[in-house]
């Protein structure tokens, strides 16, 4: 595994600013992500970025170690040069096992604000289908991508049916607190994940909502899904209907709603806004000039964590699998790497006894018959193979264990020393 890297940040140790700062655009993904690879001087990589984190997973060629490459991914993400410090600062980093087993408790949703949630296990498949696409994925990152979703499989099993709530959820749990017994109209901007399970949530409890998008035709097809009606992100900004509460999670670097739309807004009944928007969708300070409550990222989090430490209780058991799949796939990727090496090893043992044995047959064992000549032939293979077996068994342990820079080391003498007995040196 000493090949895989990964970096990234998260509501765990960044504000929502931060993260904002690193994310890219939906639409400049694909065609970042080549030049990703190329900055990082890298085989593979994949980039995820949700509301409330930026990951980028990557696998260095030829089994080469990888490093901690804050300072790279801050360069490709931020576009200059990190000031003494500034990446290590706002950025983690992990290497070998300890990235994989980073990238399993992302995809189990034990990494994340809201602890157990589904949807990031089918955000880490649209980012990996991005980065098959790009072509920027390969043996390596394939490998992790379908292990970890096998994991957020596993973890929907060992959980019996129970399911956290996600981050959408819990919005529209707030939406409904403010409802209260009526059923007056909502307006959720932006066809996202997050607005998705909101939307699924509150038609649930029967409260009409308005679906505004952009691109027209999202917002319909979500709104036909929910039996709700649609309307257009212009139209919405231009004359913004009456609504109870506004839900937002549109993409952009800008915010989605200007001031003139929130002093409408508030002139018919001042609904709260939820605001998911990465960086916020609405200016927190615009909403406060207008006479609007607002309910950003750092609060939903924030609800969430109070929840965090009895669904780590519930989902221990989904520890413990991670923990056996790591050493399961930390053999797996060790025997891949070095393989090819121990059997050419193997194959030399076998060389040499089959050398000396025919050496022997031709001086002073020349006088033996076909068959005892055959006979000797195998018993020569069969102790090769026997006494290959112990430094071979040995090696394959150490692959699991020692820095891959020594096994290659190990490698290279035998080679060297190969080569000298070849020439007669020695």
């Amino acid at each position: 595994m000493h090949q895989i890297g990964l970096v990234g940040l998260s509501y765990r140790h960044a504000a929502v600013e931060d993260v904002a700062r690193f994310a890219l655009p939906r639409t400049d993904v694909p065609g970042r992500l080549p030049l990703l690879r190329a900055q990082l001087n890298a085989a593979e990589v994949l980039y995820v970025g949700t509301c409330n984190r930026v990951e980028v997973l990557f696998s260095m060629a030829d089994g080469r170690n990888a490093l901690d490459e804050r300072d790279s991914v801050f360069r490709a993400l931020i576009g200059r040069e990190p000031a003494a410090g500034e990446a290590a600062r706002l950025l983690r980093a992990w290497t070998g096992e300890a990235a994989v087993e980073h990238l399993f408790l992302l995809a189990c949703g034990l990494d994340s604000a809201q602890t157990g949630e589904q949807e990031i296990a089918a955000q880490l498949r649209g980012a990996w289908s991005e980065a098959r696409a790009a072509r920027t994925s390969g043996p390596v990152i394939d490998r992790l991508m379908g292990e970890a979703l096998a994991m957020a499989r596993r973890v929907q099993r060992l959980a019996g049916g129970a399911r956290a709530p996600s981050l959408g959820e819990l919005a529209a749990q707030q939406v409904l607190r403010h409802l209260g017994a009526g059923r007056p109209t909502v307006a959720l901007v932006g066809v996202s994940p997050m607005t998705r399970r909101c939307a699924q949530r509150l038609a649930q409890a029967q409260v009409p909502l308005l679906i505004v998008n952009r691109t027209p035709e999202a917002a319909a097809e979500l709104a036909a899904s929910v039996g709700g009606s649609a309307l257009s992100l212009t139209q919405f900004r231009a004359a913004p209907p009456p609504v109870a509460a506004v839900v937002l999670a549109a993409g952009g670097g800008e915010p989605v709603l200007a001031e003139v739309t929130l002093a409408a807004l508030a002139a018919a009944g001042a609904p709260p806004l939820i605001d998911f928007g990465v960086p916020p969708n609405v200016d927190p300070q615009a909403a406060r000039r207008a006479g609007l409550s607002r309910v950003g990222m750092n609060d939903l989090i924030e609800a969430a964590q109070q929840r965090r430490l009895a669904e780590l209780m519930r989902l221990a058991p989904v520890r413990a699998a991670i923990d056996e799949r790591l050493t399961h796939l930390r053999t797996e990727l060790a025997t891949r790497a070095f393989g090819p090496r121990l059997a050419d090893l193997r194959g030399r043992f076998e060389q040499i006894a089959a050398a000396e044995v025919a050496r022997a047959l031709s001086h002073e064992l020349r006088t033996l018959s076909a068959a005892e000549r055959g006979e000797l032939e195998r018993l020569g293979a069969t102790v090769a193979r026997r006494l290959a077996h112990l430094p071979l068994a040995g090696l394959r342990a150490a692959a699991l264990h020692a820095d891959s820079e020594a096994l290659e080391a190990f490698f290279d003498a035998a080679h060297e020393r190969r080569a000298r007995t070849d020439t007669g040196e020695a």
